[in-house]
C-alpha cells in the first residue's frame, strides 16, 4: 500500500496510471468494436480515453523544461554514442511537449487558429526520433555488454557447456548462431533495466510508426503496444533499480 501511494504522488506515476487506462481503452474498444450489444460501451470508452488523454497533457506542461535540463546533462557524458543519443534524443523529446503543449492549448481554447493536424504530425515525428535515438542507445549498450562478456573466461566455459549440452540444437541451427543467441540472452538477462527500456522502446514506436503513415497497423496493435509499454514504464517507476541509466 505504501508503494501505491508513493508511486501514486508522483506525477510520472499518475502520467503512467493515466497512459495505462487510455491504451487498454483503446485495445477494448477495438475488440468491441463490432459487438452492436456494446455500443454504449464503446462510446463510454471512446470519452474516458479521450479524457485520459487530455489529462496526459495537462501533466506534460513542465517536461519540455526537464526534458532541456536532461539534454544539458547528457552533454557532459564522456562516452561519444550515449552523449549523442541521449542528448538528441533529450532534445526532440523536449520538441514534442512543445507541440504537444500547443496541441493542448488549442484544444481549451487559447489559441484556436493553429493548424492541429501539422502540430500533431510534428510531435509524433519528434517522437518517433526520440525513440529512435533511445533504441540506438539500448542497442549499443547490449553491445557493449556482449562484447564485454565474451571476454570474461567464466563466461567462455559458461557458452562451452551450454554448446556441449545442446549438440542437437547446435547442428540444426548454425553454431556461431546458437552462440550469439546465448550470448544476447545472457547480456539481457543480466541487465533487466536494459531489457525492460528496449520491449518498452520497441513497443512505444508502433504508436507513431501509425501516426506518420510508415508503418500502417491499426487501433488494436496500437492500443496493444502502448498497454504492454506503459505496464513497462510503471514497473520501472515502482522499481527505479529497472531504470536504465543514464
Amino acid at each position: 500500500m505504501e508503494s501505491f501511494v508513493k508511486f501514486t504522488n508522483q506525477s510520472q506515476g499518475r502520467d503512467r496510471i493515466f497512459r495505462t487506462t487510455q491504451y487498454a481503452c483503446a485495445l477494448v474498444k477495438y475488440l468491441l468494436r463490432n459487438n452492436s450489444a456494446r455500443k454504449e460501451l464503446v462510446v463510454k470508452l471512446q470519452s474516458l480515453e479521450s479524457n485520459m488523454s487530455s489529462g496526459r497533457k495537462l501533466f506534460r506542461l513542465g517536461n519540455t523544461v526537464n526534458s532541456i535540463d536532461a539534454a544539458k546533462r547528457t552533454l557532459q557524458l564522456s562516452d561519444p554514442v550515449l552523449r549523442l543519443c541521449l542528448t538528441v534524443a533529450n532534445i526532440n523529446r523536449a520538441l514534442y511537449f512543445i507541440c504537444d503543449n500547443v496541441l493542448w492549448a488549442r484544444n481549451v481554447g487559447l489559441v484556436p487558429g493553429i493548424d492541429k493536424e501539422r502540430w500533431s504530425l510534428n510531435a509524433s515525428c519528434c517522437y518517433f526520433m526520440s525513440l529512435v535515438m533511445s533504441l540506438t542507445r539500448d542497442v549499443y549498450v547490449i553491445t557493449q555488454t556482449m562484447v564485454q562478456r565474451t571476454r570474461e573466461r567464466q563466461f567462455q566455459e559458461k557458452m562451452d557447456q551450454h554448446l556441449n549440452d545442446n549438440p542437437d540444437v547446435a547442428t540444426v541451427i548454425v553454431p556461431q548462431l546458437d552462440a550469439f543467441l546465448f550470448l544476447l540472452f545472457q547480456s539481457l538477462k543480466s541487465h533487466p533495466s536494459v531489457t525492460l527500456d528496449t520491449l518498452k522502446n520497441i513497443c512505444d514506436i508502433f504508436i507513431p510508426l501509425d501516426r506518420l503513415g510508415v508503418y500502417r497497423s491499426n487501433p488494436g496493435v496500437v492500443g496493444f503496444c502502448g498497454l504492454i509499454s506503459s505496464l513497462l514504464g510503471i514497473v520501472s517507476v515502482l522499481h527505479p533499480s529497472l531504470k536504465i541509466q543514464p
